[in-house]
């Protein structure tokens, strides 16, 4: 599959993800609007780890209007069973398959899959129909523990030789998203870069968009 030439693909684009607990959900509520005003987001990942699944379902009934009335696409992390009111879900390569996912969301659903710094994996994703891959990570993150570390060159391989779209992810930061744009990279996701930014979230979104784009 032939990718799209670099001079004519769309231009790079931010992929927020939340926090990993959000103890205040109707203050973040509120942040999240203030940031997706503040400049373009393709997607908001619900990312929220080590929490009952009531309160994942309760973050997806206040976040999810949030985000959708601006556009922006709601994709649950891990949890197919979940994604109810989502736009799609976000598999890692313990969370099940692409066609099963596809089979509880429907074939309108976004399906994306992690695959660390292997194009193989990312080939076997495309192959079985996700719609986009993930790779990652790029830098140190206080996200999650890194085991996998990918390299800029991997993103501009992907874009040379495939079609679906790939997500650059892991201590991404308004300092460091531009390279990771001009090397390939179709979105950078980003979650403490953006919700811890000195200058607040909306500064954050406001800067990374003027990174990547540049």
């Amino acid at each position: 599959m032939a990718q799209t030439p670099a001079s004519t693909r769309p231009p790079c684009r931010l992929y927020l993800i939340t926090p990993p607990a959000l103890p205040d959900l109707a203050g973040f509520a509120d942040r999240l609007g203030e940031a997706l005003d503040a400049g373009d987001v393709a997607a908001l990942q619900i990312r929220l780890k080590d929490v009952p699944d009531n309160d994942i379902r309760r973050a997806v009934e206040v976040l999810a209007p949030v985000a959708q009335a601006r556009g922006v696409a709601v994709i649950m992390n891990d949890r197919a069973d979940l994604a109810r009111g989502c736009d799609g879900v976000h598999l890692g390569q313990q969370d099940g398959s692409v066609a099963e996912a596809r089979r509880l969301l429907g074939a309108d659903a976004m399906i994306g899959v992690t695959c660390h710094d292997s194009r193989h994996l990312a080939m076997e994703a495309a192959e079985a129909g996700a719609d986009y891959v993930a790779f990652g990570a790029f830098f140190p993150t206080r996200t999650k523990t890194v085991q996998h570390v990918a390299t800029p060159d991997l993103l501009a391989i992907w874009q040379e030789t495939m079609e679906i779209p790939c997500v650059a992810i892991g201590g991404i930061t308004v300092d460091n998203a531009a390279d990771l744009a001009r090397a390939g990279a179709d979105f950078v996701a980003v979650s403490s870069g953006v919700w811890d930014h000195p200058g607040g979230p909306s500064a954050a979104v406001r800067a990374l968009n003027t990174a990547i784009r540049a």
